[in-house]
């Protein structure tokens, strides 16, 4: 439940005077500790990666005061349990489609940096889905499990580009560009993609798509040839992907604490999450209130993804 200072009113009776104060605005609190099951004083903490990567803030709804962001919220996240000697492992558990270049890489980098400042045991879990860029985010860690009726894989990257010069036409309305160089309106959805264009933006998309291919086969230790091969673009059960070397294990989120804890090294330890004031997270499958914004997908513009966008 969200908590909210709806209305605080302090009567101060000085000369017959009446000071009212009134705030309407959510206020955002810092993560408190929550224990979920087991005991000892070494930790495991669920991180939740749920939702479209990206790296900008979520509206919240009825306030209207932005909320930080995945990005934000796992870095928050992060540094708490940075502080904390006691947490020995990190489970991600990941439900998602992917997203963003840029925000898949910057979650797998801080979950790298997070590995090598604490020397902290990471699994990562798929629930729903571990696709594209949340696999690239997913391959940060030690091992990778998923459920047994995951979907997996789409490894590859994809332009997203709204182009309306069909509409446009059918309403009437012409847009004119003055720009300083014949590229400089590269993109544009007010007119169609030139070939010289779409070569540049193919040669954009090899480059990164490269990356996501280097990464893989780093930290999956597998062959740069065999991950071109399984990357393109197509998705896998579980099976397929334990098979092909993509994921370590099949099971349960219950089977990735264990994971993380033979990881770790621990023979006991508590599983804990952190949640804002007044969230209720009784159990492991409990998550953070999710805020799905498809803004940064559909909104105007260019945008390179690692993202499953059947």
């Amino acid at each position: 439940m969200k908590k909210f200072l709806v209305t605080a009113i302090t009567f101060m009776l000085l000369s017959g005077c009446t000071l009212v104060k009134v705030y309407l605005q959510e206020e955002i609190q810092p993560f408190q500790e929550q224990v979920i099951s087991g005991e000892g004083k070494d930790k495991i903490l669920i991180v939740d990666l749920s939702g479209i990567i990206t790296s900008g803030p979520k509206g919240s709804g009825f306030s209207g005061k932005e909320k930080p962001g995945m990005i934000a919220t796992v870095r928050e996240e992060l540094d708490r349990a940075r502080m904390d000697g006691n947490v020995k492992a990190v489970v991600l558990r990941i439900d998602s489609p992917g997203g963003g270049v840029t925000a898949s890489d910057t979650l797998y980098h801080e979950i790298k940096k997070y590995k090598q400042d604490t020397g902290a045991a990471v699994v990562a879990h798929f629930m729903d889905m571990g696709t594209s860029g949340a696999y690239y985010t997913a391959l940060a860690a030690d091992r990778i499990s998923a459920q047994p009726t995951t979907v997996t894989g789409s490894i590859g990257v994809i332009m997203l580009r709204i182009d309306a010069t069909g509409l446009m036409q059918k309403i009437g309305i012409h847009a004119e560009q003055i720009v300083s160089g014949d590229l400089k309106g590269m993109g544009s959805p007010f007119r169609t993609m030139t070939p010289q264009e779409r070569k540049i933006f193919q040669g954009m998309i090899d480059s990164i798509y490269g990356r996501f291919l280097s990464i893989v086969a780093a930290e999956r230790k597998l062959p740069v040839d065999k991950v071109r091969q399984l990357a393109d673009g197509r998705i896998y059960t579980s099976e397929e992907a334990k098979t092909s070397g993509l994921i370590d294990g099949i099971g349960y989120l219950e089977d990735a604490i264990v994971m993380a804890k033979k990881q770790a090294n621990l023979t006991q330890a508590r599983v804990v999450t952190y949640s804002r004031p007044g969230e209720y997270r009784p159990t492991i499958y409990s998550q953070n209130l999710i805020n799905i914004d498809m803004s940064d997908v559909v909104e105007p513009g260019v945008k390179f993804m690692y993202i499953w966008w059947p």
